[in-house]
C-alpha cells in the first residue's frame, strides 16, 4: 500500500482509497524496460536508445515512475497547477515502488529539484519538483542551490526547434553553494519529462560546475 487511505480513487471511485488505489496501481504503473539514459519505453535487452547512443545526454541515468498518460496525466495537472500539492505524498511513494530509485536517492549526495521562475512560483505558491524532492529525501533535499534565472515559455508549447534553445540561460548554479557540487552524486528531481530538454540544460549546468553524475528522476515521462 503506497500509502494510508484518504480519498476516494480517481480511476476506480472505491471509497476509501488513496488517490490511485492499489488495484489500479498495479494495472497502470507496472515498470517499464527504459532506456537507461533517457527513460524512454526499450525492448527487453536493449539499455540505451539509438539517440542516446548516437549523441551521449548529459544524465548518467534517467528514472520514470508512469508513462505521461491514464490516469497519471490528470492527477498530475492536478498536483501541479490545481492547487493540490498533497499530492506529493501519493506521487513521492509512487517514485520509491520504482525499480532503482531507492538505489539512486541512497546513492545520491544530494536531490536537487528543477527550479521555476520567479514569476511561475509566484503564480503557483509552490514548486511542486521541491516538494517531490523534500518528499522523498528531506535531508539531502537542496531548494536554491540550481537557480532558475530566466523565465521561459513552458517546453510543450514550442515547437522543436524553439526547444532547444529556449532554454538557454535559463539555469545557473548560486556561486555562493557552488563548492557542493564539486565531485557530488545528484538528483535531479522533476515532474514531467518531455523532450529532456529541461533537465539535459540543468545537468550541463550542474556537471560546468563540477557534479560527478547526475540521476534524472521524474514522475512521469512522455513517449
Amino acid at each position: 500500500m503506497l500509502h494510508p487511505p484518504a480519498s476516494q480513487c480517481r480511476v476506480c471511485h472505491s471509497w476509501p482509497a488513496q488517490p490511485v488505489c492499489d488495484p489500479c496501481v498495479a494495472e497502470f504503473a507496472q515498470p517499464l524496460h527504459r532506456c537507461r539514459t533517457c527513460a524512454l519505453p526499450l525492448p527487453a535487452g536493449l539499455a540505451q536508445c539509438g539517440t542516446c547512443l548516437k549523441e551521449a545526454p548529459p544524465l548518467d541515468l534517467c528514472l520514470a515512475a508512469v508513462p505521461y498518460a491514464f490516469p497519471w496525466a490528470q492527477l498530475m495537472a492536478d498536483f501541479k497547477f490545481h492547487d493540490q500539492p498533497a499530492l506529493v505524498r501519493f506521487f513521492a511513494d509512487l517514485l520509491k515502488a520504482t525499480p532503482w530509485v531507492e538505489h539512486a536517492l541512497d546513492a545520491a549526495d544530494l536531490l536537487l529539484p528543477m527550479p521555476l521562475s520567479r514569476q511561475r512560483l509566484q503564480t503557483r505558491g509552490y514548486n511542486q519538483a521541491l516538494l517531490l524532492a523534500q518528499r522523498l529525501n528531506p535531508g539531502k533535499s537542496r531548494a536554491a542551490v540550481l537557480l532558475r534565472i530566466a523565465d521561459t515559455p513552458a517546453q510543450h508549447t514550442l515547437k522543436r526547434a524553439a526547444r532547444l534553445t529556449s532554454l538557454d540561460h535559463a539555469f545557473a548554479v548560486d556561486p555562493l553553494k557552488a563548492p557542493l557540487l564539486q565531485g557530488a552524486r545528484l538528483v535531479l528531481v522533476d515532474d514531467v519529462m518531455t523532450t529532456g530538454t529541461s533537465l539535459y540544460t540543468a545537468a550541463r549546468v550542474l556537471k560546468a560546475a563540477g557534479a560527478a553524475h547526475i540521476t534524472g528522476l521524474v514522475i512521469a515521462r512522455t513517449e
